[in-house]
């Protein structure tokens, strides 16, 4: 049997404990993502409202698989749909709602996030949440105050809104 030098011997331990903690690296008992913040966003200046959260990634997800969030929509029609491909390298996924007509201050509004398969026919996961708004629609102006990139005035927008 060779005798092994220690920096050798270093180098194995090392790699036998880095092999025991790759195996040890996903819990099945853990959820496949968490919620980490959210909630609506009303930009007064172009009359634009919408929700979105951000999930974060707390164990490995599916390859070829898909994230799907839905959010309810607030005018009562059917829920906005939003995917987004599984990418391995990811460790957070941002959706956002579409912009928004009915809000109302203080009612919440359920979002639901999936894990479908690669053939997005099986749904591996869903999680749900609600978000509510602080404010009413109605705060927001009839016409966007600006317009363009640079946020120059709106000539339709109202004088003192």
């Amino acid at each position: 049997m060779p005798a092994f030098t220690a920096p050798r011997r270093s180098l194995l331990i090392a790699a036998a404990c880095l092999g025991l903690l790759a195996a040890c690296g996903d819990d099945d008992s853990k959820p496949y993502f968490s919620f980490t913040g959210g909630g609506f966003i009303f930009n007064y200046r172009v009359a634009d409202s919408y929700y979105g959260f951000v999930a974060k990634v707390e164990r490995k997800l599916p390859e070829g698989g898909t994230v799907e969030a839905s959010f309810e929509d607030p005018s009562g029609g059917p829920a906005f749909v939003v995917t987004q491909p599984v990418r391995p390298e990811r460790i957070s996924y941002a959706f956002r709602s579409p912009p928004l007509k009915g809000v109302v201050k203080d009612k919440p509004y359920k979002v639901t996030l999936k894990l479908l398969d690669k053939d997005g026919s099986t749904v591996i996961a869903e999680y749900d949440k609600t978000y509510t708004s602080s404010l009413d629609e109605e705060i927001m102006p009839e016409e966007p105050l600006t317009i363009g990139p640079g946020y120059a005035k709106n000539p339709n927008a109202p004088a003192n809104p």
